[in-house]
């Protein structure tokens, strides 16, 4: 199977006429396919589902995105399913993410889990960058491997990196770059357990001064082996929130009571993801 370099660019812009969202501009490249966009008008949020329609990564990949979004614009950028990473003989695919938010503009990334498969090896680096007056919510969730099959904690190495920056300021970054074995550890640490799934995100705020009650909620959430953790990034309006939980099930939970919480504070975040 030849190996892909997949590309994608998309412009979000709201329309001057109503502020309904469009997207503006778009380009993709295999494996890259877009779905159908959805207005929804209760949160007044574009929702598009990027889709694989390959089986997954696999060794030789090299997938490219780039997503803006205009002022006055919102976005919810989601997938259907999970990204799943094969088992590699040689070799490595590689993952390059940016997003750009303008002020007044609103994005909102929610893919469905990454999953290491035995044997692979995957690097993936993402760079957010939100202007002041803009605002935008982050997340990736890990699974330990193929869980029903019983296989966890196999995969040869993953690396992911996040820079995340807010106006001209470096306000996160970070790199997991660990083995298996480490991370099957540090669950255990945490008392998750060997199906231990793990969560990231990063909350640009719309109004900062909202922060101690949303917080004070989030870690609330914390029970049946779920863990959480929000702490603020070199800006006022940044926070880096993770979350471990015992399981896929709860992990998803976790994160959809976290996007609720928020939504508060943010109610383009009351968008569902499922709506297509």
């Amino acid at each position: 199977m030849a190996d892909f370099h997949g590309q994608l660019s998309l412009r979000a812009a709201a329309r001057p006429e109503d502020g309904v969202t469009t997207l503006a501009a778009q380009s993709f490249r295999a494996p890259f396919h877009l779905s159908k966009s959805y207005w929804e008008p209760d949160t007044r949020t574009l929702l598009v589902q990027v889709v694989n329609p390959t089986a997954g990564i696999l060794s030789g990949d090299r997938l490219e995105s780039s997503v803006s979004v205009d002022p006055g614009a919102a976005v919810l950028l989601t997938t259907p399913s999970a990204s799943r990473v094969f088992r590699m003989r040689t070799g490595e695919a590689r993952s390059l993410q940016s997003f750009q938010v303008s002020a007044g503009a609103w994005l909102e990334v929610l893919p469905e889990p990454l999953v290491p498969h035995r044997g692979s090896v995957f690097h993936q680096r993402t760079v957010l960058d939100v202007a002041p007056g803009g605002a935008a919510f982050y997340a990736d969730l890990l699974f330990p491997g193929r869980i029903a099959h019983g296989e966890t904690w196999g995969w040869s190495r993953l690396v992911l990196e996040l820079e995340v920056r807010h106006g001209a300021a470096l306000a996160l970054r970070e790199r997991l770059d660990q083995s298996a074995e480490h991370l099957r550890s540090l669950a255990a640490l945490s008392g998750a357990g060997d199906t231990a799934c793990f969560g990231n995100a990063v909350f640009i705020a719309p109004d900062p001064s909202s922060a101690p009650v949303w917080r004070a909620e989030l870690h609330a959430l914390q029970r049946d082996g779920v863990w959480i953790g929000a702490s603020p990034l070199h800006t006022e309006a940044g926070w880096s929130i993770k979350f471990v939980a015992p399981d896929s099930i709860l992990l998803r939970r976790t994160l959809a009571d976290i996007r609720r919480v928020l939504t508060k504070n943010a109610p383009h975040l009351g968008c569902d993801a499922r709506k297509l």
